[in-house]
């Protein structure tokens, strides 16, 4: 089958379908997933395999538009800001409920919302930190911020701010909010979440499934309640070539995060359709940028001109036709991918000149044999072969790069700790926004931007400031300056954007992986 690039994947998720198009009801999705969930709890997921399984269950207040530049009606089916910036009103719609046939109220939401921005009970909790006051009356909600917040209405579409049962949370067992989460979870039934599905069978690390919710608020083609579904069943197949068997023998639906070495085998199988499903993943790595390492010698990526001249002397596409088999593109914008909104760019960042490189390295004064180390994870197919393609790249700049090979909590603790040249990373976005990923690479008081030490005042006031303008047009004139002062000071090596390899039976419609990972079955539907 012909492979499919879904550009339009956020699009396809919040469309519903036409009459022309009727979709089949009933029968059971089979996913074959590469990891399992461990709690599917809007503000205790942390983990991607527990954030893209939200939003099936839990429906929050608003939601991301088609474009993903704005948000739509959820739960809520009306919302204003007031001019100042500090007051949001939300208005629910008539005759919401949650899974189990009870209503869901406003006392709901402010037990949510409460509970979401509590920073003892969540990980989250910062992204909700302009919350002041939440408060409910009938239908009405009003949120009173501490500060102008332009992130509000994007968090308010974010899995960490769905909704619950406070009914479902009083009642479970246990004397803590964790406890009692724990409970509902393994109860596996209908009640705290008003998504288009309920949990109704799980075993951890093999299991684990979906039942429709019949009381869904959302509406098919055919003028029905979503979902078409009656049943998702998920496998846990941490095996690539296991997953792809399965789905080739017909014994699952869908197969997730496909090896791209592999695309290109089933894109000309007709039993399937293979997606390449946009997505918010960047490779990149991390540069030191302290002027000692971490044992007091000397760091010659101090010098913003050797990081400019590893960038371009990386071959972007090279690197992109060898871990990727050609199924990425270039980073774009220096502070993520280009699906996120305010990204700039449309070029290719440092694109390959080696004659420019060597300039750059000749006008810092790097003496040649100059020893530089590769922290990458061990095991790591990909991570070896972008080592064996940098290790050659590199080497007409006279630099000798050494490969260091550790397990994901050793990089962990080096990026942390700045005892690293340089080592592989990734990032997904969470949230709808900007400021998350900008935040963690770009902002030195949150993770001194990512782990690199590198420290701008401009750039940090600049964040500072798009954290409270209102104005979309002067926050884009923000982040628009933030990127080029990034780009510029080079703290990373700009690597690569991934798409969501998904192969997916022909049986199966209607199913979307968001930019943000994010499976959409409310609108899939398959056919036996």
């Amino acid at each position: 089958m012909k492979r499919s690039i879904m550009v339009a994947a956020l699009a396809a998720a919040t469309a519903l379908c036409s009459p022309a198009m009727a979709q089949e009801r009933g029968g059971t999705l089979n996913f074959a997933r590469y990891d399992g969930s461990r709690l599917i709890d809007p503000i205790y997921a942390d983990r991607n395999p527990d954030i893209w399984m939200v939003g099936s269950l839990f429906d929050t207040l608003l939601r991301p538009s088609a474009d993903g530049n704005s948000v739509v009606a959820g739960l809520a089916e009306s919302h204003s800001v007031s001019a100042d910036g500090k007051t949001v009103t939300l208005t629910l719609q008539d005759g919401l409920k949650f899974s189990d046939g009870s209503a869901l109220t406003g006392d709901d939401v402010v037990f949510s919302l409460d509970r979401a921005r509590n920073g003892d009970l969540s990980p989250w909790a910062g992204l909700l930190g302009s919350i002041e006051t939440v408060a409910a009356e009938g239908n009405t909600i009003t949120l009173g911020l501490k500060t102008p917040d332009p992130t509000i209405l994007s968090m308010l579409s974010t899995f960490n701010t769905a909704i619950v049962s406070k009914a479902a949370f009083d009642a479970a067992a246990g004397a803590t909010d964790q406890e009692k989460s724990a409970a509902i979870f393994a109860a596996t039934s209908a009640g705290v979440g008003s998504g288009p599905f309920y949990l109704c069978g799980f075993e951890q690390g093999a299991t684990m499934d979906f039942c429709a919710n019949e009381h869904y608020w959302k509406m098919g083609a055919d003028g029905k309640a979503l979902p078409y579904l009656e049943k998702v069943h998920f496998e846990i197949i941490p095996d690539d070539a296991t997953r792809i068997l399965k789905l080739q023998a017909g014994e699952v639906d869908l197969a997730e995060f496909i090896p791209f070495s592999r695309v290109a085998e089933l894109d000309a199988d007709p039993a399937v359709n293979m997606n390449l499903y946009p997505s918010t993943r960047i490779i990149y790595s991390p540069i030191n940028t302290r002027d000692t390492r971490a044992d007091g010698s000397a760091n010659p990526l101090a010098d913003a001109k050797v990081r400019q001249a590893i960038n371009y002397a990386t071959n972007k596409d090279a690197l992109i036709g060898l871990v990727l088999q050609g199924a990425g593109k270039p980073m774009t914008s220096p502070l993520m991918a280009a699906a996120t909104p305010l990204a700039t760019g449309e070029a290719p960042l440092y694109s390959y000149d080696l004659d420019k490189a060597k300039a750059l390295i000749a006008e810092a004064g790097v003496p040649a044999g100059t020893e530089i180390t590769l922290t990458t994870l061990a095991g790591s197919a990909d991570d070896a072969t972008i080592f064996a393609a940098l290790q050659q790249m590199w080497a007409p700049l006279g630099l000798n790069v050494k490969v260091e090979q550790v397990d994901g909590a050793t990089r962990g603790a080096k990026n942390r700790s700045g005892e690293f040249d340089i080592h592989t990373y990734g990032w997904v976005n969470d949230v709808n926004d900007p400021s998350q990923v900008a935040g963690w690479l770009g902002y030195h008081p949150t993770r001194k931007a990512v782990g690199t030490g590198w420290n701008n005042p401009e750039f940090n006031t600049l964040f500072e400031a798009s954290s409270v303008e209102i104005d979309p047009a002067k926050r884009a004139e923000q982040y628009a300056k933030m990127q080029d002062i990034y780009a510029e000071a080079a703290p990373l090596l700009f690597m690569y954007e991934t798409p969501f390899a998904v192969a997916v039976s022909t049986k199966v419609e209607g199913y979307v992986q968001t930019p943000l990972g994010n499976n959409i079955f409310e609108g899939a539907s398959v056919s036996r």
